[in-house]
């Protein structure tokens, strides 16, 4: 069933007015939240519930506080993957809480309670979504971002969404995941690795795509000045260990990593822009030692041993803008230098999917670089499925590619 037909759908259109604040990219972007003028009168006289971490800012302020200050009536605030104040280590289950500035109630969306439930929509009349997300189907605010859409759609509830621009939308690539096997806590959806999306363009997605057993109602409020291959230097970390903008382009390809004995940067304030293992030792001369880090990583891979590799904080990401594409080189380049290739991807679990796996959404690229396959013959694999996930992207899209 289209989209068309069965979602209740307004999007505001753009303009020229400016909200509490702006943003400092050289463009002039202006994210959805930052036009207040365009929902907040929507918001008045309603019950309202966000959907927010650290990253829901207005200005330079927490979207939270600042809607209370213009006098919206906030009843609660759910929060995804590292909490609402975003201090918590990646994949540790987040307790509800109550927020000491505000003394509203969190509500984890992380943990055994990913979906809010009946009980806890009863007393609100609409939700607002407001994350900054990354693009990439391993980062799991797209599936917080499903989980609250169908709460929304079951308990006839609005969905406002105020959508910001994703740092890494000029990429659609990598494997489509199509197998349900591969589903985990790091991707539910059937897109490549990057999927070129706004957080906004994806809740269309979703319900266009018959994710939900039923629509939800949404609006979003787009981004101005933006199209998918604006740079955007996000003005706010939207992780703990995406600490940098250099790490936010290069989680892509390195969050592959994870899964092999390839240590990303956890365990040191360098996070995503490192990678390196023991067993490279005399074969790269770049060294360090990942440690436990509360809230950010307390048991990294590899943790407290020195570790041989690339520093790529340096990197000239312009390349990969250019191409479009993840690097996929580099996975290739370590797995060729890892002396011990039988224990580079991590083993299988209980269910016979390997850690490397889930992340890719399919067992072929770890079968691909092991029989020694090129680069260029592993992109061609890719194709058809990117192909087609393309042309269904395009009719979700609120912004030019």
């Amino acid at each position: 069933m289209r989209l068309a037909s069965i979602l209740f759908f307004s999007l505001l259109t753009l303009s020229n007015c400016t909200g509490i604040a702006q943003s400092s990219n050289k463009r002039g972007v202006i994210t959805g939240a930052d036009q207040t003028e365009k929902y907040v009168p929507y918001l008045k006289g309603k019950r309202i519930a966000l959907v927010a971490n650290q990253s829901s800012i207005i200005g330079k302020k927490s979207s939270v506080d600042s809607l209370l200050s213009l006098g919206v009536t906030i009843v609660k605030v759910f929060g995804p993957e590292h909490g609402f104040r975003g201090n918590a280590s990646n994949g540790a289950v987040v307790s509800d809480e109550k927020d000491a500035k505000t003394g509203l109630p969190i509500i984890s969306l992380y943990g055994k309670n990913q979906k809010p439930t009946k009980e806890q929509l009863a007393d609100i009349d609409l939700m607002v979504f407001d994350i900054q997300d990354v693009g990439c189907r391993y980062y799991t605010n797209i599936n917080t971002l499903e989980y609250v859409m169908e709460a929304c759609a079951e308990n006839n509830k609005e969905l406002l969404i105020l959508d910001r621009p994703n740092p890494n939308a000029y990429v659609v690539d990598g494997p489509v995941m199509t197998e349900d096997k591969y589903k985990s806590a790091i991707g539910i959806h059937y897109t490549p690795m990057t999927h070129g999306m706004t957080i906004g363009e994806f809740a269309h997605y979703l319900n266009g795509e018959g994710y939900l057993k039923e629509p939800c109602k949404i609006k979003v409020i787009k981004v101005a000045n933006y199209d998918h291959t604006t740079p955007y230097d996000l003005p706010i970390n939207p992780s703990p260990n995406l600490n940098t903008q250099q790490a936010v382009v290069l989680f892509p390809s390195l969050c592959m990593f994870e899964g092999t004995a390839i240590n990303e940067g956890r365990g040191t304030y360098m996070p995503f822009t490192i990678l390196g293992a023991p067993a490279l030792k005399g074969k790269y001369s770049f060294s360090y030692k990942p440690v436990s880090i509360p809230g950010m990583s307390e048991r990294p891979n590899q943790k407290d041993s020195v570790c041989y590799g690339l520093d790529l904080r340096g990197y000239d990401i312009s390349p990969l803008r250019k191409s479009r594409q993840l690097n996929l080189a580099w996975v290739i380049e370590l797995y060729n230098a890892y002396p011990d290739k039988a224990n580079f991807f991590q083993q299988e679990r209980a269910n016979g999917v390997s850690p490397f796996d889930l992340r890719i959404g399919t067992d072929q690229l770890r079968k691909q670089i092991i029989a020694g396959m090129s680069e260029a013959d592993i992109r061609k694999s890719w194709e058809p499925g990117l192909q087609k996930f393309k042309a269904i992207r395009a009719k979700y899209l609120l912004y030019p590619d």
